[in-house]
């Protein structure tokens, strides 16, 4: 086997490679005879078939077959032979498929790129401490009965905070527009869920009144066809409800699968899921800036076949995450995922050489204690913790996660590490602000 390879630019290689003629003539051969043992040709006996009959009939698509499996195993022995690495499958061109003479092909293919890392303490990263206080578990405990809060009707007038039924119809010049009808819709007024106007116009309202409210779509409105017109609703309030904070009791304690303990129990489950979201915030904020870090320090030529499959992946699982059954991956533009797909891959590569540079191997005794933090969420841990060792995947899942924390600890040995203490509440938020908030947006008075 004969094999050349020319660098044709950055990452991109073409490798020619010739195979002997004898190598594709011996497997047609052995393929042909395989057929003549089975082959039915009308005429002859079964295995009596006359071999220039078998070849004249066969010949084409056995040496189509064979050309096919030799250029897939005589790939691999050549790039083993060139000590080449190659990254995402080649683009193969045949330039010799004469039968007798040496079968020929050409290869492009893009390698892997060679990273030299760059030294971690160039690497600067401040790292979260904060702690659960009392005061903190107290406040988690008032979110949480908000985010319970019941209505009750009252005999008043509205106030801010109260919850309205109600019926409106919108209109613009006097026309109603689409998307400006309502029926029996809930408000809650205050909560900033309405256009501007909308709900203070609605303060002061009762059961059985009709008001009209002048209001106007923001300048930034969604839709474009409405955003800076004024317009008139007419609002049919059916029923004013007041709200009602449920009691820190064993019923309520009861929602969130807590059956033992009183209030004392319930804070002391309250404090574990913030400590554990505590510690995962911590450890995500340590992780970004460790991670923006490498980018930063390394330099590192992509081979655009890893960027393209993992454009194809991300694609997918933005269809999967959407729910998008009419919409196939391949029309999602590339672009929206490019610069994504280029971090992750980037990434990959520095992190992989990481691993390899410092010998590192996820430890058993982290990937233990992280399925038993993921399993005392439950309330049968024991069934989680068995459920993952016997799930050959999911397990992987774990060690991949140990594995990229114990990267993070190795980096953090050498980079530029300062401490900050802060309250619970700034350790937890998001690093980066949060996308545009999802609403209950039913109508085109809705913000």
């Amino acid at each position: 086997m004969q094999v050349s390879v020319e660098t044709t630019s950055g990452l991109e290689r073409r490798m020619t490679v010739g195979i002997p003629a004898e190598r594709i003539e011996n497997e047609v051969n052995k393929r042909l005879q395989q057929t003549a043992s089975r082959a039915r040709v009308d005429g002859f006996r079964p295995g009596k078939v006359p071999m220039s009959v078998i070849r004249k009939r066969f010949g084409g698509s056995a040496r189509q077959e064979v050309i096919g499996e030799v250029i897939q195993s005589s790939f691999y022995e050549a790039v083993m032979q060139e000590k080449l690495n190659p990254a995402g499958a080649p683009s193969v061109e045949p330039k010799q498929l004469e039968e007798g003479k040496d079968f020929e092909y050409v290869a492009t293919f893009e390698v892997y790129p060679e990273v030299k890392l760059a030294d971690f303490s160039a690497i600067s990263v401040e790292r979260v401490e904060s702690d659960v206080t009392d005061a903190d578990v107290e406040k988690m405990l008032d979110i949480l009965r908000k985010q319970n809060t019941s209505f009750e009707n009252v005999d008043r007038a509205a106030q801010d905070g109260d919850q309205l039924t109600v019926d409106f119809t919108g209109r613009i010049d006097g026309e109603a527009f689409q998307g400006g009808t309502a029926s029996n819709t809930q408000i809650v007024l205050g909560s900033g869920r309405m256009i501007p106007g909308f709900e203070d116009g609605l303060v002061g309202a009762k059961a059985g009144e009709s008001r009209t409210l002048s209001v106007t779509f923001p300048e930034d409105y969604q839709n474009l066809e409405l955003a800076g017109k004024a317009a008139e609703f007419e609002v049919m309030v059916h029923a004013v409800a007041e709200p009602a904070l449920p009691e820190l009791n064993d019923e309520f304690f009861a929602r969130f699968g807590v059956e033992e303990g009183g209030l004392e129990g319930f804070r002391a489950e309250v404090r574990k899921n913030m400590e554990r979201e505590l510690r995962q915030a911590i450890k995500s904020k340590t992780k970004t800036q460790v991670m923006d870090g490498l980018l930063a320090t390394n330099d590192v030529d992509v081979p655009k076949s890893l960027i393209s499959s993992e454009i194809d992946r991300l694609r997918q699982q933005a269809v999967q995450q959407f729910g998008g059954a009419n919409i196939k991956p391949e029309q999602l533009p590339a672009e929206l995922f490019e610069e994504q797909a280029k971090r992750r891959v980037s990434l990959g590569l520095i992190v992989a050489e990481v691993v390899k540079q410092n010998d590192i191997k996820p430890d058993n005794d982290r990937v233990r204690s992280m399925v038993e933090d993921l399993a005392s969420a439950y309330q049968e841990p024991q069934q989680v913790i068995n459920w993952y060792y016997q799930n050959e995947q999911q397990l992987a899942e774990i060690q991949s996660v140990v594995l990229e924390e114990q990267v993070v600890d190795t980096v953090l040995q050498k980079a530029k590490v300062t401490d900050k203490q802060v309250a619970y509440e700034d350790a937890v938020k998001p690093a980066q602000p949060a996308g545009a908030q999802g609403g209950e947006a039913e109508s085109s008075a809705d913000e």
